[in-house]
C-alpha cells in the first residue's frame, strides 16, 4: 500500500525547519556585545572609628584592644582576641624572663621563619620602642599564602615577653584577606603602644 503525500505539505515542512533555523542563528550571532571572564571579587571592608578599650585581667600587662573583639584569657596569661566579624583570632602568649630572653627571642624567630615556605617575603616594621614604659616591639609582615600573616612580640628585656599570632578561620589567601590584615595590624600597633607592666 502506498501513501502520497501532497506536495505542499512537504515545502511547509521544509519552510518551517528553514524559517527555525535561521531564526536561531539570527539570535546567536545578532548579538554584537563580547563577553569576558568576571575577575576574581576581593573582600571589601569599611573601618569606621576604632573605640577601644583596655583589658581587664590579674595579668602583670595591659594594652587596649577593640570594643568589637572578644577576649578569652587562661591562667598563664595566655590570651586570645576574637574578631568575630573578620573570622581572625590573635594567639597571644606571655613568658615571664628568667635569665632566657635570648631563649625566647630564638623561639619567636622559629615561630616567624617557620612560615617562610609558604610566604613570598617577610616585612619586619621599625622597632616600637617606649622608654618611659620600658616597652619595646616589633610587628613581623608574612607576606604570601601562610597561615599567620601578622606576628609580634613585645618585652621590657628584663621580666616579660609577649609574643603574638593572628590567624583566620579561612584558607589562607593574602591577596583575598589582604584587607583584614591591615585592619588588625593597626589594632596591634595600638595594643604595643598602648601596653604597660604591672
Amino acid at each position: 500500500m502506498f501513501y502520497i503525500i501532497p506536495l505542499n505539505s512537504c515545502r511547509n515542512k521544509k519552510n518551517k525547519r528553514y524559517t527555525l533555523l535561521f531564526s536561531c542563528l539570527l539570535l546567536v550571532f545578532s548579538c554584537t556585545k563580547e563577553t569576558f571572564p568576571k575577575p576574581t571579587a576581593y573582600l571589601s571592608l569599611t573601618r569606621a572609628e576604632v573605640i577601644y578599650k583596655t583589658t581587664d585581667s590579674n595579668c602583670p600587662f595591659e594594652f587596649e584592644i577593640p570594643k568589637t573583639a572578644k577576649i578569652l584569657v587562661n591562667n598563664k596569661c595566655w590570651l586570645k582576641i576574637k574578631y568575630p566579624k573578620l573570622k581572625a583570632t590573635v594567639d597571644i602568649t606571655y613568658r615571664p624572663i628568667t635569665n632566657n630572653l635570648r631563649e625566647l627571642l630564638i623561639e619567636s624567630e622559629k615561630l616567624t621563619t617557620k612560615h617562610t615556605v609558604k610566604a613570598d617575603r617577610i616585612s619586619i616594621s621599625p622597632l616600637f620602642e617606649n622608654t618611659k614604659e620600658k616597652v619595646y616591639g616589633k610587628i613581623s609582615d608574612v607576606i604570601g599564602n601562610a597561615a599567620s600573616p601578622l606576628q609580634f612580640q613585645i618585652t621590657d628585656s628584663i621580666n616579660h615577653f609577649i609574643t603574638g599570632a593572628v590567624y583566620f578561620n579561612v584558607q589562607p589567601n593574602y591577596d583575598s584577606i589582604y584587607p583584614a590584615i591591615r585592619f588588625i595590624e593597626k589594632d596591634l600597633k595600638h595594643l604595643i603602644e598602648t601596653t604597660k607592666w604591672k
